[in-house]
């Protein structure tokens, strides 16, 4: 008896080593089937140092690119998914995402243009746009201060950008329970909502995301504040408002500034004045640690949502347009 369950115990370990022995010859697979930690291991090996290299010298030159390599990504992935769609010009016969009004503001095209240059010389046809662009945010985050993550790799670059599309992104009119929604429809949380609405602790609005609150008397909105985003508007609707007191510096300030009333966009202050989304505020102004993490988590989460895997994508050669 004790003879059968020694060797009870020893089947069971091996078979447990041989699943671990599966998962790591997997290459840590995350759900969507082709994505992998290691995907360019063998391939491209040197690709994440390319693009991390690139990120940081551009962002070395200009700190305000970090901010823009962020929105990017999300504005990438909100569309049509993770697919490189943003990047791709648009032709005398198609009007693409990056030429509607919501994307015109879009910045840092060239850091994803300089990498893939790099990219193709090391190896070519391998490494697609729409990874690049996901590495580029998680690399601008860490550069600014924030987490540090590795996500997944294996996207495809999308055959499609179109300008209708974009009527799926969200305004910075949203009310909470319109954010929850547009989010919900990609299967987020209202926590990773919030979470991913702290990435506007980097950056600027432009006065005509923001202008309307001014005119109407919003309640939500400190005075003393709405003097300061007034003397901003004065000066035209591209003048440019830091969302917190550190937009170059990845931190929690900006839920801080929520508690204030001084967000922003009414879509950012909402979130402090909505009883729903009120205490993931408050919990991440007073936990930064608990932020980073729960970012982090969601922006892996973000990185997978529609992903193109096999011969629904392609690899391009030049970002800006398909093969």
């Amino acid at each position: 008896m004790v003879l059968n369950l020694v060797k009870m115990i020893t089947m069971a370990n091996l078979l447990s080593m041989f699943i671990l022995m599966e998962v790591v010859a997997d290459g840590f697979r995350f759900g969507v089937d082709d994505l992998r930690m290691d995907y360019y291991i063998m391939s491209c090996p040197f690709a994440e140092s390319i693009v991390k290299n690139t990120v940081n010298k551009a962002l070395q030159d200009d700190p305000t690119l970090a901010a823009a390599l962020v929105r990017m990504h999300f504005h990438d992935c909100f569309i049509e998914g993770c697919d490189g769609s943003i990047l791709i010009d648009s032709t005398k016969d198609n009007t693409a995402e990056k030429d509607s009004p919501g994307n015109l503001s879009l910045r840092g095209y060239e850091v994803i243009d300089d990498a893939k240059e790099q990219l193709e010389d090391q190896c070519p046809g391998i490494v697609s746009c729409a990874d690049i662009v996901a590495m580029a945010a998680r690399d601008a985050i860490f550069w600014s201060g924030g987490p540090v993550y590795d996500i997944p790799k294996g996207r495809k670059d999308g055959r499609r950008s179109k300008i209708e599309d974009t009527i799926n992104l969200p305004f910075p009119t949203f009310n909470t329970s319109e954010l929850i929604s547009a989010f919900g429809k990609r299967g987020f949380s209202a926590q990773e909502m919030v979470a991913l609405s702290g990435a506007h602790t980097l950056g600027v609005a432009r006065c005509s995301s923001f202008k309307n609150r001014l005119s109407n008397a919003d309640a939500t909105l400190d005075s003393d504040f709405a003097k300061t985003l007034s003397k901003t508007c004065s000066a035209g609707d591209n003048a440019e408002q830091p969302f917190d007191a550190t937009q170059n510096t990845f931190d929690n300030f900006y839920f801080n500034a929520l508690i204030r009333k001084s967000g922003v966009l009414f879509s950012d202050q909402v979130l402090y004045t909505t009883p729903r989304t009120r205490n993931i505020v408050n919990g991440y102004a007073m936990n930064q640690a608990m932020f980073f993490f729960d970012f982090q988590q969601a922006m892996v989460k973000m990185g997978k949502v529609d992903v193109k895997e096999g011969s629904n994508g392609e690899v391009r050669q030049n970002c800006r347009k398909i093969n």
